[in-house]
């Protein structure tokens, strides 16, 4: 799952400000254990992008809270595949044919 936090800019300027937000990113990287996880900005806000295996729907407040609560953030989730995934889907197809 893609998890697409994007940060509310006076409160992630106040959390840099204060110190808090490189702890709230290590705290929610050890939490969340993301495959991958990239940083940039996207429609003028501080963005990261998670690459996070949701095992389960009610991990998303577990997952989410910390970032609205404390950055006053955006939050999406998109479906992806890696490679093995998207070989066993379109192996299914085939067999299926």
């Amino acid at each position: 799952m893609l998890m697409k936090v994007q940060m509310d800019t006076p409160a992630s300027n106040e959390a840099i400000r204060q110190g808090t937000l490189q702890k709230l990113l290590e705290d929610a990287m050890s939490r969340l254990r993301p495959e991958a996880a990239y940083f940039g900005a996207e429609d003028g806000c501080r963005t990261a992008y998670l690459f996070v295996d949701l095992e389960d729907p009610s991990q998303l407040p577990r997952f989410s809270e910390p970032f609205f609560l404390q950055l006053g953030a955006k939050i999406s989730y998109t479906p992806v595949m890696d490679a093995e995934d998207l070989r066993k889907g379109l192996g299914a197809l085939s067999a299926g044919a």
